[in-house]
This record gives structure tokens, C-alpha cells and sequence, in this order.
């Protein structure tokens, strides 16, 4: 195979398809289920004795972020993470994940090799196996260079009981690390904006993260990460969800001065800026100060911070202390602040 672009014919499902599963693909994310090129994987979710160890959790994703490559990450490192972060949320730790690609004629090899190359290696990391996938070519004037799909398989352990709707007053909210990082450096990219500090997209599988959460603090209530429409948007559904209403700190919540910059010059607010490795957790009181310790010794914790409490008043709503010292809602965003950001 010697194009050095994707060509209609490579998703015709003929030789030139074979050889780009071989070439590409099978070479990165080969493994004895995936090389066997079956219509289905069999998936057997129990343990040595023929026993379930956990309760399974399935999620699915599509990702469409311009420019594909961007500091601290690319398109298929974003599928990889995003995909276990949804499980994460759950508490399911992550088992196995499809992943369906849909590429645009002319789109260079190199280019899509590069990001298979990444998503193997973030998969190897996060500990999730790449099972099964397809592969679809659009004429030229169709798409726009490289999307992809993914299904992700992932186990709950038994006693984890984490959702959206689990938020009671009196509980503590936190989150893992500093907001803004991804979506400021997806728009700083596509502007060819330069800054002293330069940013860098937080992209993580924090199903490590969680892991050693759950350990610390079986009794979490809930866990999201707060992806499109950043932390403002996350902390408005969760509390419509739960029926609460949350009061945030503003001067709690993390942010890197390099975003804060950013956001300035460019008119945006930071909490509603997307992020693609940072969480949020409610957990009760008692319990909030040793998960604190806990988030704090993994390396994608290191920045985690309390910001505020769910209370019964104002139920459905976020009302953020300002760093002037007064109060105001914080809505959910209405649109979208950057279009194309995961």
C-alpha cells in the first residue's frame, strides 16, 4: 500500500480496506480478540469461578474536535479518555471499547497512524481493551478529515452506588483539578494564539483517579466530569437531577492563570469552558476531607479543591459567591462557547 492519503476505495471492503486494517490499525490495537476480525466480540464479564464482578456499564461517544492534534492531546487520545470517563462516572472501571472511525478522502495517512498510535497507547495506560471496529472513507467534499465513534464497556464494583440524581444537602462538592485547560487550548490552537505560558488540553483517563477514590470513599454520591459546557453547565444539571441547589465559591475553584489570561482576552468565563480530565464529586461531609487526601495522592487529583455545598434551598439552581464577595446565578450555557471542542 502506497497512497499517502485515505483514498474512497480503502472503505470499499476490499484489499485496499484489508490492508489498511493490517497496516494501520491491527498493528496498534492488535490483541488476540481483535486480530481474530470477527462481527462480534464475545465478552465474558465474570471472574475465574464463572461469577458476575460487577455490574456491567456501557456508554458511547462520538468525537469530532478541529484541529485533530492540539496540545496535550489529538482525537484519538480524546476518544480513548473520554470514553473510560464516561464509565468512570459511574464508578465502573473500565473492560473493553469499540471504536468506529470515519475518515475523509485525502486525509493523510501519517496523519491517521498518528492518531491510532495515540489511542493505543492511552488505552494501554488507562488499562481498556480495544475489542472491536469499523471503518468508513466520505468523499472529499463530504467531511472533514477524521471523526470517530466509540462504545465502552466497564464494570461497577459491587457496593458502588454512584449517580447524577444521589446529591443531598449537606454534602460537599469538590473538584479534581483546575477548569478550562482543554477547551481554551483547542480555541487558542484554531486561533494560532500564542501566550507566555502556553496551554495545554487536561485529556486523562480518570478511571485511575476514581479507582483510588472509591478505595478511599466507597460512598460516593456522585461523580461527572464536566466536558461540554465546563463546570457551570455540570453543577446546573447535577442539581436539577438531584432536586438540590448548590452554593459555589468562586475564589475555590482552580483555575490556571494561563486560562484566566485567555478567557479574559478572549470573553470567555472559564466555568464554562470544557475540560476532558477533571471530575466532579459530592460526597457527604464526614467523608469529604480523607477523599480530599485521596484525590490529592494520585497525580490527576494533585490540584483537587472544595468549592462549595449542596443545600435544599433555591432546589435546581448554582448560586456562585463571587470573588467581589456577592452573589449570582450561574446558568447553564445557553449555546456553546467553542464549537468543536471534543
Amino acid at each position: 500500500m502506497t497512497e499517502e492519503s485515505v483514498l474512497l476505495a480503502h472503505g470499499g471492503g476490499g484489499i485496499l480496506g484489508h490492508d489498511l486494517i493490517e497496516r494501520v490499525f491491527l498493528k496498534h490495537l492488535g490483541n488476540p480478540v481483535l486480530n481474530a476480525l470477527e462481527d462480534a466480540a464475545l465478552i465474558e464479564l465474570t471472574d475465574e469461578r464463572g461469577q458476575m464482578v460487577g455490574q456491567p456499564a456501557l456508554t458511547t461517544d462520538s468525537y469530532v474536535v478541529q484541529p485533530i492534534f492540539f496540545p496535550g492531546g489529538d482525537i484519538g487520545k480524546l476518544a480513548v479518555c473520554g470514553t473510560v470517563n464516561d464509565l468512570a462516572m459511574r464508578g465502573a472501571q473500565p473492560v473493553c471499547m469499540s471504536v468506529g472511525f470515519i475518515l475523509t478522502e485525502g486525509l493523510p495517512l501519517s496523519d491517521l497512524e498518528r492518531v491510532v498510535a495515540s489511542m493505543a497507547a492511552t488505552a494501554q495506560f488507562a488499562g481498556v481493551r480495544i475489542l472491536a471496529g469499523d471503518t468508513k472513507v466520505l468523499e472529499r467534499s463530504s467531511g472533514d478529515g477524521l471523526f470517530i465513534n466509540t462504545t465502552g464497556i466497564g464494570l461497577v464494583p459491587p457496593g458502588v452506588q454512584i449517580s447524577a440524581s444521589a446529591a443531598r444537602p449537606g454534602d460537599v462538592v469538590m473538584v479534581s483539578g483546575a477548569v478550562g485547560d482543554h477547551g481554551l487550548a483547542i480555541m487558542t490552537q484554531r486561533e494560532g494564539l500564542r501566550f507566555d505560558s502556553p496551554l495545554r488540553s487536561d485529556c486523562a483517563p480518570l478511571n485511575l483517579l476514581v479507582r483510588v477514590m472509591i478505595e478511599a470513599c466507597p460512598g460516593i454520591h456522585v461523580l461527572r466530569d464536566p466536558t461540554r459546557g465546563g463546570l457551570a453547565t455540570t453543577l446546573n444539571e447535577l442539581a436539577a437531577r438531584s432536586g438540590v441547589g448548590f452554593e459555589i465559591v468562586e475564589a475555590s475553584v482552580p483555575v490556571h492563570e494561563p486560562v484566566r489570561a485567555a478567557s479574559e482576552l478572549l470573553g470567555l468565563d472559564p466555568l464554562y469552558v470544557a475540560n476532558e480530565g477533571k471530575l466532579v464529586a459530592i460526597v457527604e461531609e464526614d467523608d469529604a476531607d480523607a477523599l480530599l487526601r485521596a484525590m490529592r495522592s494520585h497525580p490527576f487529583g494533585r490540584e483537587a479543591a472544595i468549592i462549595g455545598r449542596v443545600v435544599a434551598e433555591h432546589p435546581g439552581r448554582v448560586v456562585l459567591r463571587t470573588l467581589l464577595g456577592t452573589r449570582r446565578v450561574l446558568d447553564m450555557l445557553a449555546g456553546e462557547q467553542l464549537p468543536r471542542i471534543c
